[in-house]
């Protein structure tokens, strides 16, 4: 989106780092939270979070250059005897509870699960701005966050992919090329992934919305 990073823009009053946080922090599902940040962030950021009372905050720790490696890095900081381990992107604030409190159990019960929605839009490929085939979209989903993982099994399927220098697109695709079987959850369209600023527009009026039903329901 330019300017400000997008997980430091502020969305009533605070950022969106810590909107998604705190929507964390008061799911019951969640016991810790561990957030990677780049190198030059993680100092100011260690002040702002304790200011912002994340008292879940088990680590703070510093992200890699990949989306891989910061996740690896994270992982490494996971408290000894956490059973789920849960990967949430820092940009959806917006993830309702019921979605966290799904996924978790769903990885509770079957070792690894996520939120994903059904693809509703015409797919066709194409090449040279030119349109090319339609494609089935039976059975395709949009991927979201959080995606869930029996600890364990994340571990070894970080391992295996750092060991072979595998690079995937989310960690749903580290835990199937070793074998295992990922449950999908039924995710939300509320749950966006804040990347463009026409999400940051959309996430403002949303903001807003939930802002003016708080002010009636009270």
């Amino acid at each position: 989106m330019g300017g400000t990073r997008k997980q430091y823009r502020m969305l009533g009053g605070a950022s969106l780092l810590v909107r998604t946080l705190q929507v964390l922090q008061a799911s019951p599902a969640i016991d810790h939270i561990v957030v990677a940040a780049p190198e030059s962030d993680v100092d100011g950021l260690t002040e702002r979070l304790g200011a912002q009372d994340i008292h879940k905050l088990h680590a703070l720790v510093r992200g890699g250059a990949s989306r891989q490696a910061s996740v690896a890095a994270a992982l490494a900081a996971v408290p000894d005897g956490t059973d789920i381990v849960v990967v949430h992107d820092a940009v959806r604030p917006f993830v309702p509870p019921s979605c966290i409190e799904r996924v978790v159990d769903t990885a509770r019960r079957g070792g690894a699960a996520s939120l994903a929605v059904p693809a509703t839009d015409t797919l066709r490929r194409g090449r040279d701005d030119v349109f090319g085939e339609t494609v089935d979209r039976s059975g395709l989903y949009r991927m979201q966050t959080p995606q869930a993982f029996r600890a364990a099994w994340f571990r070894e399927a970080h391992r295996a992919a750092r060991a072979e220098g595998y690079i995937g697109t989310d960690d749903v695709a580290l835990l199937q090329r070793m074998g295992r079987e990922v449950t999908i959850v039924a995710g939300s369209p509320m749950n966006i992934k804040i990347t463009t600023l026409d999400d940051w527009l959309l996430a403002e009026a949303l903001w807003a919305m939930r802002e003016t039903n708080r002010a009636e329901d009270s």
